[in-house]
C-alpha cells in the first residue's frame, strides 16, 4: 500500500495511492486501522508532501563501506557501531519542493537513503529479532549536507539540519514483500540534472536495519511516524541552485526535486 500525505482544495489529507493514479482519501492519521473517506482524487488535482512529519529524524553516518572511503579524510574509518546523529522536523520537505541552499555555501551535496517509517508501537527497547514488527513502511531520503560546515564544527547537527535539508517520499510503500522486494536488497541511486551519481543496493549497508532499530531503540524512543535515515552509498557530490535531483530507490519510485538559492523571508514581526 502507497501512504501518501496531500494537499487538496480543501485541505490536507493521508490517503492511498491507487494503482489508476487516484488518491483515496483515509480518516485521520494511516496508523492501525485504515478507514476510507470515500472521497477520491485525480492525482492532476493534488500536491503530494513530504509522506509523513515524523517527531524527529534519526540519521546513520558512515554506513556503506564506499562512502566511507571517498569521505575518509573528512570523516575518518568505518565506525565500530552505528553512528547516529539527528535532523530537525523543521529540515522536512516534500516531493517537488526545493532544496534551499544556505547564504555562502558552495558545498552542499545530496545523499541518497532508505528512510524506514516507525510504526503505531513505535519502538524502545527492542531487540534485533523484535525490531522489524516496528516498522511501518518505507520511504525514500536525502541527507542533504553542507561540507564545509560538518568539517569545522566537529559535530553535524548545522551542517545538515537547515530547513529542507530532509526531502521525504513521494509514498510510503507499506508492503514490500507484496511487491517481490526486500529492503535489505534494494537498488538506490541518485542523479543531478540526470547525470547519474550514485548507485547501490541497500545489502552493501555496514549495519543491517534490525541492528539499526534495536541500537536506536536503546538509546531513544522511537514514536510512530518517526523515520530513520539509514546510510548513503559512494558518489555524493556538489548541488547548486538551478538544479534538479532525482532520488530513487527500487520498489518506492522517485524522489524529485529541485535546488534554489536561501529563503530570505523572516518571521520576526515589528516592534509591540
Amino acid at each position: 500500500m502507497r501512504i501518501v500525505r496531500f494537499a487538496h482544495p480543501a485541505g490536507m489529507s493521508f490517503g492511498v495511492l491507487d494503482g489508476d493514479g487516484q488518491v483515496a482519501q483515509i480518516e485521520g492519521h494511516p496508523f492501525g486501522q485504515i478507514s476510507f473517506t470515500g472521497q477520491r482524487f485525480a492525482a492532476a488535482d493534488v500536491r503530494l508532501l513530504s509522506p509523513i512529519l515524523p517527531s524527529k529524524v534519526v540519521c546513520i553516518g558512515k554506513n556503506y563501506a564506499d562512502h566511507v572511503a571517498e569521505m575518509a579524510a573528512l570523516t575518518g574509518d568505518a565506525p565500530k557501531a552505528p553512528l547516529i546523529f539527528l535532523k530537525p522536523s523543521t529540515s522536512v520537505i516534500g516531493p517537488g519542493d526545493a532544496i534551499r541552499i544556505p547564504p555562502g555555501s558552495t558545498n552542499v551535496h545530496h545523499e541518497v537513503e532508505l528512510a524506514v517509517v516507525i510504526g503505531a508501537r513505535g519502538a524502545r527497547s527492542v531487540t534485533e529479532e523484535q525490531a522489524m514488527a516496528s516498522v511501518f513502511g518505507y520511504t525514500i531520503g536525502n541527507d542533504v549536507s553542507e561540507r564545509d560546515m560538518q568539517v569545522s564544527d566537529g559535530q553535524w547537527t548545522r551542517a545538515k539540519g537547515f530547513d529542507s535539508f530532509c526531502p521525504l517520499g513521494p509514498w510510503i510503500e507499506t508492503d514490500l514483500a507484496g511487491l517481490g522486494k526486500d529492503p535489505a536488497d534494494l537498488a538506490i541511486s541518485c542523479t543531478v540534472d540526470g547525470e547519474p551519481r550514485q548507485s547501490g543496493r541497500t545489502s552493501q549497508l555496514i549495519f543491517g536495519l534490525p541492528m539499526l532499530i534495536s541500537y536506536i531503540s536503546q538509546v531513544m524512543t522511537l514514536l510512530p511516524g518517526d523515520v530513520i535515515l539509514t546510510g548513503t552509498p559512494a558518489g555524493v557530490g556538489p548541488i547548486a541552485p538551478g538544479q534538479r535531483v532525482e532520488c530513487t530507490i527500487e520498489g518506492l519510485g522517485t524522489l524529485a526535486n529541485t535546488v534554489s538559492g536561501a529563503d530570505p523571508t523572516s518571521t520576526a514581526g515589528g516592534s509591540r
